[in-house]
């Protein structure tokens, strides 16, 4: 049985004024946002079960672009209706059949190829939160050409120790009170990771934090909260700045 997944308050959100743009590339829409400057340094961010036009998201696709990244938020789920928030949990299951984190493999290529070919991309990462934070760790296992990750409180899946083996440096963010993951899976992934991964690789737990922490804008944030999420955003740009 899984938990409910962490109930954003949508329809409170403020609206966000987005810097960035947005573009269509092949049979996706992606939202994309460039530094001021030139780079051949790309991030691809995946969102997560609210989708690529949640505000969230997008302000965290402009904040990585602030720091000298051509970062792309791509719809992942194609055109197809994200999880909203009338909708019920008990759907939940079904809903996640058809939108399966394992199957980013096409898109990824889709955007790869864009960042490569139309935007002069040479070294590329990527972060995801939630749903996203699933996909990450997916692609890190099958994906050479991403050079590291960032998956954000991502449900562990546990279908083979192949989980394990990860093709390049990624760092795993988790809320210490996310009721969706487990103390217990977090620990298994640590074991399984010091057992199975030939790269670098990180897991740093933030004290008091619920699931889906680390998106919030700033007017979101509780005063309590703050100093964990901007310590969280940091170690995630960090990281994509000691590799890319």
């Amino acid at each position: 049985q899984m938990a409910d997944p962490f109930l954003y308050h949508t329809g409170e959100r403020s609206q966000y004024g987005c810097l960035g743009h947005e573009v269509q590339i092949e049979h996706i829409k992606a939202y994309v946002c460039r530094p001021s400057f030139f780079t051949d340094k790309a991030v691809i961010v995946i969102h997560d079960i609210f989708g690529w036009l949640f505000p969230d998201i997008r302000y965290i696709v402009d904040l990585i672009a602030g720091h000298g990244y051509i970062t792309i938020c791509p719809d992942f789920f194609k055109g197809t209706d994200p999880w909203k928030t009338t909708d019920h949990w008990a759907d939940f299951a079904d809903w996640m059949k058809h939108h399966d984190p394992m199957k980013v493999d096409k898109e990824a290529d889709v955007v790869l190829k864009y960042l490569k070919e139309q935007c002069g991309a040479k070294k590329i990462g990527i972060v995801g939160f939630s749903w996203g934070g699933m996909a990450v760790h997916h692609l890190m296992l099958k994906n050479p050409q991403l050079t590291a990750g960032v998956s954000l409180y991502g449900r562990i899946i546990r279908d083979s120790e192949e989980r394990y083996n990860l093709l390049n440096p990624t760092f795993f963010i988790f809320g210490e009170k996310d009721h969706t993951i487990s103390y217990d899976q977090i620990t298994l992934l640590e074991e399984k990771l010091k057992q199975y991964c030939k790269v670098a690789y990180e897991i740093k737990v933030y004290p008091g934090q619920v699931h889906g922490f680390a998106q919030l804008k700033p007017e979101d944030m509780k005063p309590d909260d703050k100093p964990y999420i901007e310590e969280a955003r940091k170690d995630m740009i960090d990281w994509i700045k000691m590799f890319i």
